[in-house]
């Protein structure tokens, strides 16, 4: 059988993972690293404790159809409990680590889950009470924790549970068969930045759809290498993005699957794994940038002529095509493969086939930065509501200021308002409980997305804005806040920015200095790299309007920035990034500083 053919004729994702565990055997799966070096889980051992979980899950109740809590930062266990428990029937209900007691009472009050899973002490403080609260969950397993019993609640052990689900004669492969592709595998819940948190349903099919496409985006270009690719995992698996693209999709193609340590070390861990494909998040190839550019700074001298050089005509050749360099720049370029782009290659680990970028708009500049460079980076587009990936930019045709054409199957249309609406196996059932919310969001089959956007001549989609943000002045000109967030943050003295003026004569912004540029400000001042000391200073201050005034140059003068603040801290979310389904939260940073927003309008410039 074709390859291709096996994701039309796979029923759910459990079954996906035994038939591909039953090939792989002893091959690794799963990566972590611990006690210094990395320790690998094979595809057998994780089927062996996928089986077991499954039963012990069942045992403790958890019957069709139910919903089971997970709560856990990025690790192989991760991928054992999501398929445990829908190989048990069951649904999974991811939680974000970085949830409140309230958050958790939200999402439990509302999906009301039989049971939960939990890594570790510190998240199950914060899970507990709020367990306590709503009095529904009867069983927690606890991947590190001690198995008791807590105000009738019966804490179980990961341990123990697969121990005791080893004994048990439950044929969970042989009732893989009665998940049906339509069947609910998990609820993934919004991050709430339009309101109450919401759970999107969404099937075995509409993830399998995703994996479809994504299988072949790669592998009709030629790089997709079954049973060989190794993914480097560090986005939230609590969110849809690399729920899909980081666990599911590996799993389909008979991938290894390493887990970062953190942001903080994960250019190490690049240089450690050597992995082929990897997804992320806008914020980490901005920041990528951003020290990328410090370092050869710092280095100067022929180094920095020579990087400048190979950017400056990588940007030509992709802007112009090969034609458009003379000879001499063609020599100049080819030069420059061995001398400037070959070493960054292997400062990705050397074996990187393709970044993958989505969750959140990629700045232009960005991302044409690393395709001279010589890094293959993809920009892509999608929703939780679809799965979430609806269209990637194709290896062999880069258009970096769009995100690709539509994944095969998946329908697109442009509503009169200029709003993408989508349709096909991608989308979602619904969302939880919330039957008002979902015949909004999702009409005669077509999710609608809220984001604006427009099809080239190709087919790509261009995202403009999110239909709710767009910012109408009080000249009635439409800004794309987009658009100018994007730009102030490509200046290396930003790492995050917001900007204000609905109804207003023009913008202004909430800013974070970056990390890396405060600390060298500060050493150079002789200053405490402190926040709250630096925004002070009126030295301090003109730095950064001078990088305002940069990107200004850049934009037209509806767009430009006359005033800013300084954030009192950072708005970056769990891993130190922006995720996928936490990007700026505009109506909480309105909320915070509102009133010192709109104070800018009676001053004067700066």
């Amino acid at each position: 059988m074709d390859y291709a053919a096996r994701y039309d004729n796979w029923q759910n994702l459990p079954q996906v993972f035994f038939e591909k565990a039953a090939e792989r055997g002893d091959a690794p799966l799963f990566w972590a690293k611990r006690y210094e070096s990395w320790q690998s889980t094979s595809w057998a051992q994780a089927r062996e404790e996928v089986t077991a979980l499954a039963r012990g899950l069942r045992a403790a109740g958890v019957a069709r159809g139910d919903r089971v809590l997970l709560v856990s930062e990025n690790r192989p266990e991760w991928g054992i409990a999501d398929l445990a428990i829908m190989a048990a029937g069951a649904i999974t209900v991811p939680a974000y680590t970085t949830n409140t007691v309230d958050d958790h009472i939200h999402l439990i009050s509302d999906c009301d889950p039989k049971a939960a899973i939990v890594s570790s002490e510190a998240l199950a403080i914060r899970l507990l009470p709020a367990i306590r609260s709503t009095g529904t969950v009867g069983t927690v397993v606890t991947i590190d924790g001690a198995s008791g019993k807590s105000d009738n609640i019966a804490i179980i052990n990961w341990r123990d549970m697969v121990r005791d689900g080893d004994s048990m004669d439950i044929d969970i492969e042989a009732e893989l068969g009665q998940i049906a592709r339509t069947d609910t595998s998990c609820l993934i819940y919004t991050s709430g930045t339009g309101g109450a948190p919401k759970g999107v349903m969404l099937s075995h099919g509409a993830i399998l759809y995703n994996c479809t496409g994504a299988y072949h985006l790669f592998n009709d270009a030629g790089m997709l290498d079954l049973d060989r690719e190794a993914f480097l995992s560090f986005l939230p698996l609590s969110h849809s993005y690399e729920h899909t693209a980081g666990l599911h999709f590996p799993l389909t193609i008979g991938a290894e699957i390493y887990y970062a340590e953190g942001v903080d070390k994960l250019a190490a861990n690049m240089g450690e794994v050597h992995p082929t494909i990897m997804t992320a998040v806008p914020r980490l190839y901005e920041s990528m940038h951003q020290r990328i550019v410090s370092g050869v700074e710092r280095k100067g001298g022929l180094s920095e002529k020579l990087f400048n050089k190979a950017v400056a005509l990588g940007i030509k050749r992709y802007e112009k095509g090969a034609s458009g360099l003379s000879l001499i720049e063609k020599i100049q370029d080819r030069a420059l493969e061995k001398l400037v782009r070959a070493k960054v290659a292997q400062r990705f680990g050397g074996r990187l086939k393709a970044f993958v970028s989505g969750g959140a708009p990629l700045n232009y500049d960005v991302g044409v930065f690393f395709l001279a460079l010589g890094v293959r980076l993809l920009q892509g587009y999608g929703q939780t509501e679809t799965a979430p990936v609806v269209s990637a930019n194709p290896p062999h045709k880069i258009k970096i200021d769009t995100v690709g054409p539509a994944l095969p199957g998946v329908d697109v249309k442009i509503a009169e308002d200029g709003e993408i609406l989508i349709r096909g196996e991608l989308t979602m059932q619904g969302y939880w409980n919330a039957p008002e919310l979902t015949a909004e969001a999702l009409r005669d089959g077509w999710v609608h997305t809220g984001d604006i956007g427009l099809l080239d001549e190709d087919g790509y989609i261009k995202i403009t804005d999110r239909k709710k943000d767009i910012i109408v002045n009080s000249g009635g000109d439409n800004v794309s806040p987009q658009r100018v967030e994007g730009i102030l943050v490509f200046e290396p003295e930003f790492s995050q920015a917001m900007v204000y003026g609905d109804k207003r004569p023009h913008l202004v912004a909430v800013l974070v200095p970056d990390d890396a540029f405060m600390a060298a400000w500060a050493q150079e001042n002789d200053r405490k790299a402190d926040l709250a000391e630096l925004s002070d200073s009126e030295k301090f201050h003109a730095r950064l309007r001078a990088a305002v005034d940069r990107a200004n140059a850049r934009l037209s003068t509806i767009e430009q920035v006359r005033r800013f603040i300084v954030a009192e801290a950072d708005f970056n979310t769990e891993n130190g990034l922006m995720t996928p389904s936490l990007k700026i939260r505009r109506h909480e940073i309105r909320k915070i500083y509102g009133e010192r927003l709109e104070a800018l309008y009676g001053r004067k410039r700066g």
